[in-house]
């Protein structure tokens, strides 16, 4: 398994089924293939907007992705990296695809002081994914999420 930050859109269809899937499992989302097929091609051609890392096997199939995107602290002068989306096709879960994709970033974040740290949030409800998180040490610790969506 190796990970790789898709610059063109080879991988676009599969992406985008990793992101309707993920909704549909996660929150019961049914997501409109069109419109999820142009917002990841949005950000794979304007990488200012984000960042996806995908997990590929040795036939360079996809396997999981992430998607990270950038919030400036004006409090740390550096930037934090948000875990906006994550993906595991379900037959290589518990195989420690997220937590090789998670340390990638960390070592990238770790190394690179334009960075400060990663957030994320996730569903309460998705008791699976708060697991993984904490035993990676992450923490829930400082802020709740509160959102207004149009």
């Amino acid at each position: 398994m190796k990970i790789i930050t898709p610059t063109d859109t080879h991988y676009l269809e599969k992406m985008a089924k990793c992101q309707i899937d993920m909704a549909f499992e996660t929150e019961n989302f049914e997501l409109d293939k069109d419109l999820i097929l142009a917002g990841v091609k949005e950000v794979i051609l304007n990488p200012h907007r984000g960042k996806y890392y995908l997990a590929v096997d040795e036939d360079d199939n996809l396997i999981g992705m992430l998607l990270t995107m950038p919030e400036w602290s004006d409090w740390r002068c550096a930037e934090v990296t948000w875990i906006h989306s994550v993906y595991i096709y379900p037959e290589y879960r518990g195989q420690g695809i997220y937590k090789a994709m998670y340390l990638h970033l960390k070592n990238i974040v770790e190394t690179n002081p334009k960075y400060a740290g990663i957030r994320l949030y996730v569903d309460k409800t998705n008791k699976k994914a708060i697991k993984v998180y904490k035993k990676l040490g992450m923490s829930e610790d400082h802020y709740s999420l509160y959102e207004w969506l149009k």
